[in-house]
């Protein structure tokens, strides 16, 4: 279960630096800065496939944060 969580934490940060970028690019007026459709626009099908996994991962993330977040499960304070 380690690696299914490594693996959704890396997709929930690269759609989140993808977001980022996408609204920098939206404030500075600079085109369209998202990597995602960069990478892999040619082919579209992939392209909401990506889409939905970091969806799905970021389901799965927030559903299982308490069991693999230590400062959650230590009852310790912010």
């Amino acid at each position: 279960m380690k690696s299914l969580h490594t693996v959704t934490f890396i997709l929930v940060v690269v759609g989140a630096l993808n977001w980022g970028l996408v609204g920098l690019s939206g404030l500075l007026g600079g085109g369209d800065w998202n990597l995602v459709k960069l990478l892999v626009g040619s082919w579209p099908v992939v392209e909401n496939l990506v889409y939905l996994l970091v969806g799905l991962s970021a389901v799965y993330e927030v559903a299982k944060h308490k069991w693999y977040c230590k400062e959650c499960t230590s009852g310790g304070t912010v």
